[in-house]
C-alpha cells in the first residue's frame, strides 16, 4: 500500500463565483451568467424564468434578485472575472491616476421591480389582513437595507478610490435614499403598533439614539476611513515604483549595457540613446486602458509617421527628427502615403544620412495631409536616374499618382534633397 503522506497533495480549485455576463445579454445578464455558471444551454434557463413568470410573477422576481445581488461579470457565457470599478487613466501632464469606472446602473432599475414584483405576488398570497397591512413597510424597510447593503458593498470594492463630486453626489443620494425607506418602513411599522400621537416621540428617540452612536462611533470612522486612505495612496506608490523597476531593468539597463559595449562607435551610441529615449517617452505618456498592443498596425497619420521614422532610424542608424502637427485617423489613401513617406526616409537615411539629421515634417490641415522629407546628402537629379531604378519614381512618385496625391522632388539651398508629399484625405462613407 502506497504511503499517503509521499502522494503528492494537489491544490484546492478556487470556488466558482457567479456572475452576470456583459456580453450577449438581452436585460441584465443573469439568464447568460446563470447558464455559463451552470454549464446549460441559455435558452434553457431563459425558458425556466419564463415558466416561473406564469407562477404569480416569481420568475420576475428571482430575476430581479439576482440582477440586484450578483455582480457583473466581464465577458460572455463562462467567464468568471468580475467587471472592475476602478481603472487608470494618464492626465494631460503624462501623470496616471486611479479613476472609478461607470457602475452598472442597471442595478437601480431591478431594484425597484424587485420590490413592485414583491408587493404584487405577496399580495397575490392568501395572508391575513395584520399580514398584508404589514407588507408594505416590510417592503420598504427591506427595500432601503439591501440598497445600503449594496452601495456599501460598491464602496469597499472600489477601495475608497476619490472620483469626481458627481459620483460623490450620486453615492450619497443611493445612501440617503437607502435610509429614507428604512425610515419610513420603521416608521410605518411603530405606527401601527402604537399610534401616530405618539411617532413624534418615537422619532425623536430614533434621533438621540443615532446622535449618541454617532458622537461614539464618529471618530473610530473618521480614523478607519483616514487608515484605509493612506493604504490605498501606500499601494499605488508601490505600484508605480515596481512599475518603473521592471521597467527600468527590462530596458533602461539593457540599453546601457549595449553602449557600454559599444563605445567606441559614436554612432551606434547615438542610435542606442534615440531608441531608449523614445521608449522611455512612449512608456511615460502612452495612455492605459486602449487595449492596443505596441505591435498593432498605427491607426492615424501621427503614429504611423513615427514609426516609421523610428523603424527607418533603427534599421540605418541614421538620427531622423519628426514634427508632427495635427492628427487624423488613416484611411486607403493616407495609408499610401505613409508608405511613399516611409520610402523617402529609406532613401534619405541610406543616401544623405552622412550629412546629418533626417527632418521630417508631417502636417494636417483639414481635408489635407502634407508630409516633408528633408536630407542633408550630396543631392541627386531625377532626370539621371536611369529608367530601370524604379525606387523613387514607382514607391513614391507612382504610388502618390495612383492614390490621387501628388510628389515633388526639389533640391535644398544648403545641400541635399526634400521629397514633399500631399493627399486629400478620403471621402467619408456612412
Amino acid at each position: 500500500m502506497p504511503d499517503a503522506a509521499a502522494l503528492p497533495l494537489e491544490d484546492p480549485r478556487p470556488p466558482r463565483k457567479l456572475y452576470r455576463s456583459g456580453d450577449g445579454r438581452w436585460l441584465g445578464g443573469v439568464a447568460r451568467g446563470l447558464a455559463g455558471h451552470l454549464g446549460l444551454p441559455v435558452v434553457w434557463v431563459r425558458l425556466a424564468f419564463v415558466g416561473l413568470f406564469m407562477a404569480n410573477g416569481l420568475g420576475a422576481l428571482l430575476y430581479a434578485a439576482f440582477w440586484f445581488f450578483v455582480p457583473l461579470g466581464v465577458g460572455g457565457v463562462g467567464d468568471h472575472k468580475p467587471a472592475s470599478l476602478v481603472g487608470t487613466e494618464t492626465s494631460p501632464e503624462g501623470r496616471r491616476r486611479l479613476v472609478a469606472r461607470k457602475p452598472d446602473k442597471g442595478q437601480m432599475v431591478a431594484l425597484l421591480l424587485m420590490v413592485i414584483v414583491s408587493m404584487v405576488f405577496l399580495g397575490s398570497v392568501n395572508l391575513t389582513n395584520t399580514a398584508k397591512a404589514y407588507l408594505v413597510p416590510v417592503v420598504l424597510v427591506a427595500a432601503g437595507v439591501a440598497l445600503v447593503w449594496r452601495q456599501a458593498d460598491n464602496a469597499r470594492r472600489a477601495r475608497w478610490v476619490e472620483v469626481g463630486g458627481r459620483r460623490r453626489t450620486l453615492t450619497l443620494l443611493r445612501a440617503a435614499v437607502g435610509v429614507l425607506l428604512v425610515t419610513a418602513g420603521v416608521s410605518a411599522i411603530f405606527v401601527m403598533q402604537v399610534s401616530a400621537a405618539h411617532l413624534g416621540a418615537v422619532l425623536e428617540a430614533a434621533l438621540a439614539v443615532l446622535v449618541g452612536i454617532t458622537l461614539l462611533a464618529g471618530p473610530y470612522l473618521v480614523r478607519v476611513t483616514q487608515d484605509l486612505s493612506e493604504e490605498r495612496l501606500m499601494r499605488i506608490r508601490a505600484q508605480e515604483r515596481a512599475e518603473v523597476a521592471a521597467h527600468v531593468h527590462d530596458s533602461v539597463l539593457h540599453t546601457l549595457t549595449l553602449i557600454q559595449r559599444n563605445a567606441d562607435n559614436a554612432g551606434e551610441v547615438r542610435r542606442l540613446a534615440r531608441a531608449q529615449e523614445r521608449d522611455l517617452r512612449t512608456w511615460l505618456y502612452k495612455p492605459e486602458g486602449t487595449g492596443k498592443d505596441e505591435a498593432d498596425e498605427p491607426d492615424t497619420v501621427a503614429e504611423a509617421v513615427r514609426r516609421n521614422a523610428a523603424e527607418v532610424e533603427d534599421k540605418h542608424g541614421v538620427p531622423i527628427e519628426v514634427v508632427v502637427v495635427g492628427d487624423c485617423p488613416l484611411d486607403d489613401r493616407t495609408t499610401a502615403q505613409m508608405q511613399a513617406a516611409r520610402e523617402a526616409m529609406v532613401n534619405a537615411a541610406k543616401y544623405g544620412g552622412e550629412g546629418g539629421a533626417v527632418q521630417v515634417y508631417a502636417e494636417v490641415e483639414g481635408r489635407r495631409v502634407f508630409v516633408s522629407v528633408r536630407d542633408r546628402g550630396p543631392g541627386f537629379d531625377l532626370d539621371s536616374i536611369p529608367a530601370d531604378r524604379m525606387g523613387v519614381r514607382e514607391s513614391i512618385i507612382g504610388r502618390m499618382e495612383r492614390n490621387g496625391g501628388t510628389a515633388r522632388l526639389r533640391p535644398v539651398p544648403d545641400g541635399g534633397t526634400e521629397v514633399e508629399l500631399e493627399m486629400e484625405r478620403a471621402e467619408k462613407t456612412a
